[in-house]
């Protein structure tokens, strides 16, 4: 017999929004608002100050402070008499999202989510936090406390509350335009950045750092890039140990697929269990680099589980990618993915057990709060000398039994998946899937890859305007410089690898926006928002690569590499401006600018410019030798006679063979038509 379902206590403004984050907070008694106008106007009408929450959707500490302050009606109670709380998701917002994190900084010294930002009328913050546990802990006040506090000053010393808040804003305009200088960019600036990086290696775990400690996919595509154009053996440690440490980690899904968004200690054994789109689809693209370059398999296996996993479990039937996995499933982190000693041995085979049980690092106690992340620790060749087995026997009892386990798992009750689509890590992924589909053959990648582009082309771009979220059919929010720079990237490289020139129009198309709307044209780098953008506290630009690429980055290296694709001087003089804007930042903060550094060494060492003009006989054998080796720097394009810009119109098929024309540092071999004669 079914029961019909209660209907809810309390309903809020949230009940209106797509944003999965927003709607699991419709039902609080907190009276929440979203961004916008009408709560900041009913605030001047009460006077009341503004409370302003940020997390998202898979944010576990998003969740413990929801049960715990938003979700009881005491707290909601202070929360509604003397505030105008508004809510919202950090990942449809990152332009609020960075500018209250700055200040958030400032004001406690570290940064996080939940973020808790207390503002004025005019959207000045005057006071900031991230979690607060509900009774004072770990030395932080009670939310509760908090509240009060900030009520009772906003009410009888709100003069000293306003001349905070306007100091704080000041410093915020500070910060958003005051950099490290500018310097020329040399080899020998790079040298020194990669140094500094190298040198905060983890010389054990890899990685950079201490705990908590994240992948730093982009920091490990600019070494590897360094050890590429210069042999820097300190450059090559630093990416394949943390590299082969990170596939070794409980931070990798070894039954699933997919890479957690980071790990709790320095082992890389405890992720905080969320699976990020932007996480796996960077880690893809640095292991099919090193792969390319370092020859490991491990990595290439990496590159083909996550991107297979990707396309299992994160892609809509339209054709985009959703955004997030939970940490959590049943109210309890990390439930889906961790195995009790009962639950492992009642799938594995008896037989097997002793293999099983080494090769992931099972205990009866467990290895994790009675629990066990399954992680690498020894070899298969120690495995098998233990057993006194041969190797392949060793990965045949892991390969059956991991497909029992996977197949056990996948009954249990899964973590939320967010399924909001985002352009800017839609670019992100489609990158990733074109060049691992482009260099390990495979086309269903780049199919894929191509069908996520065609999805947002058409769907998120309308009435020249790119938009950035996309959930339950309605496109919405004016997107931000990383929709336009990370997929401006994504279809510049599905120009190259695709074979299809449709998008390299497109990309022309899209980078005359990303120019005119974003661009700083006194200082160089773009702006976080458009010139017709809703007007904030400040108009920032967000230059550094945390968790994920800035739209700053992601902006250079596209027209980079768009000018050199078109000829177009325009966007390779804006991409050199951004980069010498920032140049001081590189030198002096390497671990904050990867992507910077990557578009920065592309520009000191560019390497090859391949067209390929196809023929009567088959591209493939072309195809396949140009897409097995690493080539960073390198411009690819393949077409027919009179198929590519106007600066390769002089470049045709000899005798209706397909033809490569092939050049380096402003000299060019002669053309050749049989590949094996090709040294490239």
């Amino acid at each position: 017999m079914s029961h019909p379902k209660l209907p809810h206590k309390f309903t809020n403004r949230l009940i209106n929004e797509t944003s999965p984050y927003l709607i699991q907070h419709a039902h609080n008694p907190v009276d929440w608002y979203p961004w916008g106008e009408e709560a900041f106007e009913h605030a001047r009408q009460t006077n009341k100050p503004v409370f302003l929450s940020i997390g998202y959707s898979a944010c576990h500490w998003c969740h413990v402070m929801e049960r715990e302050s938003f979700e009881d009606e005491a707290t909601a109670e202070i929360m509604n008499s003397h505030f105008i709380s508004i809510k919202v998701d950090r990942e449809e917002r990152p332009d609020l999202d960075g500018i209250y994190m700055t200040a958030v900084q400032m004001i406690t010294g570290h940064g996080g989510w939940p973020m808790s930002v207390w503002l004025d009328h005019e959207g000045r913050p005057f006071y900031g936090g991230t979690y607060f546990p509900p009774v004072e802990r770990h030395q932080l006040p009670s939310f509760r406390k908090v509240l009060l506090a900030l009520a009772d000053m906003w009410k009888n010393k709100n003069a000293e509350l306003m001349t905070s808040a306007a100091g704080l804003t000041l410093e915020l305009e500070k910060s958003a335009s005051t950099l490290s200088g500018k310097f020329k960019i040399t080899p020998e600036l790079l040298d020194g950045a990669a140094k500094t990086l190298a040198g905060r290696l983890d010389p054990v775990h890899g990685g950079f750092g201490n705990a908590p400690k994240f992948p730093s996919s982009m920091s490990l595509q600019f070494l590897l890039r360094h050890f590429h154009f210069t042999g820097h053996a300190g450059s090559a440690k630093a990416v394949e140990l943390s590299l082969n440490r990170m596939a070794a980690g409980g931070i990798y899904d070894h039954l699933g697929g997919g890479f957690a968004r980071y790990s709790v200690d320095a082992e890389w054994h405890v992720p905080h269990f969320e699976k990020m789109l932007y996480d796996n689809a960077l880690l893809i693209r640095i292991y099919t680099e090193a792969w390319l370059k370092l020859g490991k398999d491990l990595y290439r296996d990496r590159v083909i589980e996550s991107a297979e996993f990707i396309l299992r479990e994160m892609k809509s039937q339209d054709g985009g990618f959703y955004s997030t996995l939970d940490a959590d499933s049943e109210g309890v982190e990390g439930k889906f993915y961790a195995w009790t000693w009962e639950e492992f041995t009642s799938v594995v085979s008896p037989e097997d057990l002793e293999v099983m049980t080494a090769w992931y690092d099972v205990k009866k106690q467990g290895n994790w709060e009675h629990t066990n992340v399954l992680r690498r620790v020894k070899t298969a060749e120690q495995i098998a000398n233990e057993n006194q087995l041969p190797v392949s026997e060793v990965h045949n009892i892991v390969k059956r039994n991991s497909e029992k386990l996977f197949k056990a798992r996948s009954v249990r009750i899964r973590p939320a998946r967010d399924e909001k689509i985002l352009t800017s890590w839609n670019g992100l992924m489609i990158s990733a899937l074109v060049y691992a589909g482009f260099s390990l053959d495979r086309k269903d990648f780049l199919a894929e890859a191509e069908k996520a582009a065609e999805w947002i082309w058409n769907n998120q771009f309308r009435d020249q305007v790119l938009y950035r979220v996309y959930k339950d059919g309605q496109s919405r929010i004016p997107g931000f410089s990383d929709d336009y720079g990370n997929f401006l990237l994504a279809i510049t490289e599905l120009a190259m690898y695709s074979g299809h020139l449709i998008w390299l129009n497109r990309a022309q198309t899209l980078a005359e926006l990303l120019i005119s709307r974003f661009r700083d044209e006194t200082d160089g780098g773009f702006f976080v928002t458009a010139s017709d953008s809703e007007k904030l506290i400040i108009r920032n630009k967000d230059f550094f690569d945390n968790a994920e690429p800035s739209g700053h980055s992601s902006a250079t290296w596209a027209l980079q590499i768009l000018g050199r694709l078109t000829g177009e001087n325009k966007y390779s003089d804006a991409a050199a401006l951004a980069q010498e804007l920032l140049s001081g930042q590189v030198k002096s903060q390497p671990g904050g600018f990867g992507w910077m550094a990557c578009s920065m060494i592309e520009s000191i060492y560019p390497g090859q410019e391949l067209v390929l003009i196809k023929g009567e006989d088959s591209a493939d054998p072309w195809i396949q030798k140009i897409h097995s080796v690493y080539r960073p720097g390198s411009i690819f394009l393949t077409g027919k006679d009179g198929d590519l810009p106007n600066m390769y119109a002089d470049k045709l098929a000899i005798n209706g063979k397909t033809t490569l024309f092939s050049c380096m540092n402003y000299s060019c071999q002669a053309p050749e038509t049989d590949p094996d004669k090709w040294n490239g």
